[in-house]
């Protein structure tokens, strides 16, 4: 057992710049390009994307082969990965006895979440995609993090150094044939020629 250092927490901290697109000039900008929701207040709109997001990100975990965004601007999907070589400590039971603690996840054979974003996927290339990034919310993380446990199985396994693009195309792919064999078993005569 390796002893446990516990941090400083009256030492200076990093802390960067933070900044929000749901400004006064993005919704002056909005109801200027959409003149019919110009009565709408700006506490309402934000409600209506907060809401809309939620019910992306739900339905991203809901569903196996995520999700695809709207305008096609990519995939959302959330992957089954194996852990990394790095411990992984739980700081929180470190500082309370002392000692270097790490969290195994055993509810899930050793396997992470994580929450992948591809713009490859989609039928139309989008230019300049690789500039594209996609950063989840405080909320959707901790969501996926409570869920996860209970249905790991369901998702996606993505290998490490692997292709983001052709693992969820072969696993969309795959789902497909599934989905035909059992199709066509069900509506398999031995008896028709």
């Amino acid at each position: 057992m390796k002893e446990f250092n516990k941090p400083d927490v009256k030492a200076s901290r990093y802390r960067p710049e933070v900044s929000t697109i749901l400004d006064k000039e993005f919704f002056d900008n909005f109801k200027k390009n959409h003149p019919k929701y110009k009565d709408l207040d700006n506490k309402m709109l934000r409600q209506i994307i907060k809401r809309f997001n939620q019910v992306l990100y739900q339905k991203v975990i809901d569903t196996r082969d995520g999700v695809q965004l709207p305008e096609q601007i990519g995939w959302i999907f959330i992957g089954t990965c194996q852990r990394s070589k790095k411990d992984n400590i739980d700081f929180a039971k470190s500082n309370k006895y002392g000692v270097r603690v790490t969290n195994n996840n055993w509810e899930t054979d050793g396997k992470l979440a994580k929450i992948f974003f591809t713009n490859y996927a989609p039928k139309h290339k989008m230019k300049n995609r690789e500039f594209w990034k996609f950063v989840a919310c405080r909320e959707f993380k901790r969501t996926v993090a409570k869920t996860y446990p209970e249905n790991w199985n369901m998702y996606v396994q993505v290998l490490p150094k692997a292709k983001i693009d052709k693992v969820y195309n072969s696993a969309i792919y795959k789902d497909y044939i599934n989905k035909s064999n059992k199709k066509k078993l069900e509506s398999y005569n031995e008896f028709d020629i």
